[in-house]
């Protein structure tokens, strides 16, 4: 793998990681919004990722290299959680039901505070991948003088 590769590949780490805590910080921004865009409560988001396929036969990977198509994750797109809302007693809400009951999102912070926890550390992951590269180029290019 070349450089330029290298730096592609921690490139499109970042970026999947940045929507990945961009999609986090909106279910905990969220945590108690009993109303959304869809007229119920808010639903709890997260990023499907797809990453390069592994153990592609050598004529592809041949085939990719000509293509320069550099490996990596990439967001497919961001998919809602199916997990029903949580009923919260609160009668003098102005979106409870008749039962005194609101309808409001599933969203456990601990679990999202634990997802943002490891994109954070994925992100650091990548950015120390880059450094390493860019010292491993400068390195290389004291070699040769």
């Amino acid at each position: 793998m070349d450089i330029d590769n290298s730096l592609a590949l921690s490139a499109s780490g970042l970026d999947v990681q940045r929507q990945r805590m961009n999609v986090i910080a909106s279910n905990l921004a969220n945590v108690n919004s009993s109303k959304s865009v869809n007229g119920g409560p808010f639903r709890r988001r997260d990023l499907l990722i797809r990453s390069a396929p592994v153990g592609r036969p050598f004529r592809n990977v041949l085939d990719a290299a000509v293509r320069q198509e550099p490996p990596g994750v990439q967001a497919v797109r961001v998919v809602e959680d199916r997990r029903p809302p949580r009923q919260v007693y609160e009668p003098h809400h102005p979106d409870a039901d008749a039962q005194g009951n609101v309808a409001m999102p599933d969203i456990n912070v601990m679990e999202e505070m634990v997802n943002l926890l490891t994109a954070s550390r994925a992100y650091e992951a990548n950015v120390t991948a880059m450094n390493v590269t860019k010292t491993m180029a400068q390195k290389a290019l004291e070699i040769g003088r």
